[in-house]
């Protein structure tokens, strides 16, 4: 697994982007949103004012988080290009269901007409996938300038970076090739266009007009890099140090600043800012819902645990929450015996003597899971997050897997990424360290729509899985 996972970059805006580029990527899905949502209103006769003027806020804004940037690769085929339309229409279709529970609750229902929501839900995912391919089209006209580019340094980091320039029609940057003072061993690598040594750079960059020089150097005093910003220093051309953090486990590796200060983040939780409120309110809609809705099954399964074997209703063990801080995690009591999880925990085996019948029922549906609805709403855990394992086994594997202990930047999950992938227990320290792989994998990755797609794994996997016990 590489050390840093990096998003298509067709599908994120940076500073570096053409202006035009960058404009079209932020603005595009939430402004179709908001006019698709006008002409829908339009079309019943009505006018974009009272509610519907709050609900076009609601949609930019639930746009530009769903929705994200607008994506311009991925429609070579019609393949790619139905499958970008389905995930529009899904993403589209939680924040269309979200607004209308939202609608419902606050009572602002008999002021709106069904029709028009209807009609918005359908028609923004389609005329948002027809304007990425029509402004796809318009910002890559052959008019717009290329800029020129050169990169110091002929390293591994220097080549990736050549090859995303060079894929990315986007950036609309040619880069004629490489400066280099030694001979670089690159297995694997086709042979680089080598303009001269760094000695050079200068005179080159002056003489053929280049537009920005990428540095891909140690980002050191090193007398190399000195004198070539003193010798750019009375052009105009861009310069970008490109550090090399492929070599760090990153964990929501990104760029900061503090005062003015730059700072890199190493590892890092995912939930910052507003992603933080996101997700707790996501969890919060979720958790309260499903607990209104299956009150009658947590009645049925708490009798069935209480005439079925003497002991507790509810199965108290203490757990690694955030930050490695205890927790208390609740489940319905599936077992005869009862271990705190503090100093000594026994994994449960396929035809486990422990298990009472009922137990197994609940275990293998995973209605045994449903208290932990409790956590979620008073914030110990979340719908979605890595599974939390008793004290005892984070001390255990603590010391065996190298950055086990990093899955706690994040609150524990009712379910996670490990657990639609296959690793829903196992207590071998393979098993773990895959374990432990998808949850970092899980930290990386996240976005809301990433918890929808394992929460719908997980109701299919419920229904599906076998391996359960």
């Amino acid at each position: 697994m590489d050390s840093l996972r990096v998003s298509n970059r067709s599908s994120a805006v940076s500073a570096s982007d053409p202006t035009a580029v960058f404009v079209v990527k932020s603005l595009l899905n939430p402004v179709v949103a908001v006019l698709t949502l006008a002409a829908c209103v339009a079309m019943r006769g009505e006018s974009l004012h009272g509610p519907y003027f709050l609900i076009a806020v609601l949609g930019f804004a639930g746009a530009a988080e769903l929705l994200g940037v607008a994506q311009f690769g991925g429609t070579r085929n019609w393949r790619e290009a139905l499958h970008r339309l389905i995930d529009l229409a899904l993403r589209w279709a939680l924040f269309t269901t979200a607004l209308w529970a939202l609608i419902v609750m606050s009572g602002f229902m008999d002021r709106i007409d069904s029709q028009v929501l209807l009609a918005w839900g359908v028609a923004t995912p389609l005329a948002a996938w027809a304007a990425q391919i029509a402004a796809y089209r318009l910002v890559l006209r052959p008019t717009q300038p290329m800029r020129k580019a050169v990169i110091v340094g002929l390293t591994p980091l220097g080549q990736r970076l050549e090859e995303t320039l060079r894929s990315d029609r986007l950036l609309r940057t040619h880069v004629l090739g490489f400066f280099e003072d030694g001979t670089p061993e690159l297995p694997g690598q086709p042979p680089a266009r080598v303009l001269g040594k760094t000695t050079e750079v200068v005179e080159f960059v002056l003489r053929n007009d280049i537009n920005v020089v990428f540095v891909t150097l140690p980002m050191t005093r090193d007398q190399r890099v000195l004198d070539l910003l003193e010798g750019l220093r009375d052009s105009t051309v861009s310069i970008y140090f490109v550090p090399d953090l492929f070599a760090f486990n990153l964990i929501q590796g990104r760029v900061d600043l503090i005062n003015g200060i730059p700072l890199v983040a190493v590892r890092e939780s995912p939930f910052y800012g507003v992603r933080s409120l996101a997700k707790r309110l996501t969890d919060i809609l979720i958790a309260g819902c499903a607990t209104l809705l299956l009150s009658p099954v947590l009645l049925l399964v708490a009798l069935g645990v209480r005439v079925t074997s003497p002991g507790p209703i509810i199965f108290r063990q203490k757990r690694y929450g955030l930050d490695g801080k205890s927790i208390t995690v609740y489940k319905f009591r599936s077992m005869t015996v009862t271990e705190d999880g503090d100093r000594s925990y026994t994994q449960v085996t396929r035809g486990d003597a422990r298990v009472t019948p009922f137990g197994e029922f609940i275990r293998r549906t995973s209605l045994d899971e449903l208290p932990q609805l409790l956590n979620v709403l008073e914030g110990s855990m979340s719908i979605v997050g890595p599974r939390p394992h008793a004290v005892a086994v984070n001390e255990q594997y603590r010391r065996l897997i190298p950055g086990y202990m990093v899955r706690h930047k994040v609150k524990p999950g009712i379910t996670g990424w490990a657990q639609v992938n296959g690793y829903r227990g196992g207590d071998d320290l393979p098993s773990m360290t895959k374990r432990i792989e998808f949850d970092l994998e899980y930290l990386r990755r996240w976005s809301l729509w990433l918890d929808v797609n394992i929460l719908l794994r997980t109701a299919l996997m419920v229904l599906t899985d076998k391996r359960a016990y």
